[in-house]
């Protein structure tokens, strides 16, 4: 079994909590801004952004296919816009935010994240990132793709 440990901050008393809070917080500004510039310039729009390598090189959209308009849906309340664009958008990037916020308590606290999965879990994971993307590429099921 593979034990997986976020490394907690340093315990010196010296260091303090908001020091401590830096790396989350220079992570959080740096998405923050880049999310302002998708939720600003619309990746609908062609130009602003570089196609995905697997769809321009092979013509297979990948599990992350539809993901910055799917972010641009969802800075602007279209829920159901950022599921046509990609369905699992929403669970990734509120996926993203609970470890984000994991990690922010993790070193305001000052203390390990301690999360033991199973070994079968790179499997499973694995397994159903290539169900989606074979999913997403049969012909006619356009429910699951991008465009």
């Amino acid at each position: 079994m593979v034990a997986i440990e976020l490394e907690a901050a340093p315990t010196d008393p010296a260091t303090g909590r908001w020091r401590r809070l830096a790396p989350p917080l220079l992570l959080a500004a740096g998405v923050a801004a880049a999310t302002v510039y998708v939720h600003q310039v619309d990746p609908n729009q062609p130009g602003h952004y570089p196609l995905c390598p697997s769809y321009a090189i092979a013509g297979i959209w990948c599990p992350g296919c539809g993901m910055l308009r799917a972010t641009h849906d969802l800075t602007h309340l279209d829920l159901a816009g950022a599921m046509a664009r990609n369905p699992i958008a929403p669970a990734v990037l509120l996926g993203m935010v609970v470890l984000w916020l994991a990690w922010t308590w993790s070193r305001w606290t000052a203390r390990p994240i301690r999360w033991q999965p199973g070994t079968w879990s790179p499997y499973v994971v694995g397994g159903l990132v290539l169900a989606f993307t074979i999913a997403r590429n049969v012909p006619g099921w356009t429910w699951l793709s991008p465009a």
